[in-house]
């Protein structure tokens, strides 16, 4: 066996399978049309594995400008890179609460929790390294150590680190059996009709972009339950408080952003433009130098609670806002008028 052949038996592979639908406009060249469906992969990645035939069209190996045609079925094996190890870096950490089988930790907007593809060093990971050398890692993944769970790198927020992996596996049966309480406070786009409610909606990968998730069909997703209620209201925003139900991957935002109440900041999901109420003369200048200083969208993991695993006590943590986001309360409390 030649040394080429026993790297790639030895290499991993991440497979997509898909069909051109129909309704598709004939002539998109073949490596544009996979890099828009396929998160986090540039189009110069997709040529390389098309020219290493990684990609087949019906079966056949084509070249990088072949033309999609409605019914064509491409299979995909991209190579996935080994990653490297994470390596621990000082950061200064916002240490919330910390004992011997656990530690609970204020991210800041911008971080990302643990390294993945573009965020190899700098990440939420890098820094608990340097704090502490105990932390679980019950699957052997060098580049996750203590993580539990998640949130999004442009949310700020309150996550739980397990120090050990008994720790680690008891908190993730939480998780999975919703044994465990999660509260946020975000900044959303005009007046949900309720003061309290509950949104509902199966959360997918968007069909228009791959990059972004969206509600879907029934059936076609991931179940997500999203509670809220609201704290304050200004003019033609709200500040609420959110309790999961589930957590799938930018739940808030995305089921806020179905309900037309985009969270205030969000890039990715519209809340970084005027959405309710005029935009024009000061009002508008006021909200462009508001949104030029926040860090990430208006969306902090306030709140957790979970029963401990070493006592068996109920213990739950708050978490302070961060700057920017106390810094846009109050600027909207100074300058705008509730709208009920």
């Amino acid at each position: 066996m030649s040394d080429q052949e026993k790297q790639e038996q030895d290499q991993e592979f991440k497979e997509y399978h898909f069909t051109v639908p129909p309704g598709h406009t004939s002539g998109t060249r073949l490596d544009k049309y996979i890099a828009s469906f396929i998160q986090n992969v540039s189009r110069t990645k997709v040529q390389k594995a098309i020219e290493g035939g990684y990609v087949t069209v019906n079966g056949e190996v084509e070249k990088s400008s072949y033309n999609m045609e409605p019914g064509d079925r491409i299979d995909i094996y991209l190579p996935i890179p080994k990653p490297p190890e994470a390596k621990a870096e000082k950061m200064d950490l916002d240490i919330v609460y910390e004992d011997d089988d656990l530690l609970i930790v204020n991210k800041e907007a911008g971080v990302v929790v643990h390294p993945a593809y573009g965020n190899w060093t700098g990440t939420l990971v890098n820094g608990l390294m340097w704090h502490t050398e105990e932390l679980s890692d019950p699957d052997s993944d060098s580049i996750r150590p203590g993580i539990v769970h998640r949130i999004d790198k442009d949310t700020s927020g309150i996550l739980v680190v397990a120090k050990n992996d008994e720790t680690h596996r008891t908190l993730s049966e939480y998780f999975r059996t919703k044994d465990i309480e999660r509260t946020y406070w975000a900044i959303i786009w005009g007046t949900p009709d309720q003061k309290e409610g509950t949104i509902t909606g199966d959360i997918g990968r968007s069909r228009s972009d791959r990059k972004k998730m969206a509600v879907v069909p029934d059936g076609q997703g991931k179940h997500a339950v999203t509670h809220y209620k609201v704290l304050e209201y200004y003019d033609h925003l709200t500040l609420v408080e959110a309790r999961l139900e589930t957590g799938r991957t930018h739940q808030i935002r995305v089921h806020f952003a179905n309900e037309r109440h985009w969270v205030l900041g969000d890039q990715k999901y519209g809340g970084d433009s005027v959405r309710y109420g005029p935009n024009t003369g000061s009002r508008k200048q006021m909200f462009r130098n508001l949104m030029s200083t926040l860090n990430g969208q208006c969306l902090h993991a306030k709140t957790l609670g979970f029963e401990h695993p070493a006592t068996g006590e109920m213990v739950e943590f708050d978490s302070k806002l961060p700057d920017d986001f106390a810094a846009t309360l109050e600027k909207l409390r100074q300058n705008c008028q509730p709208s009920l």
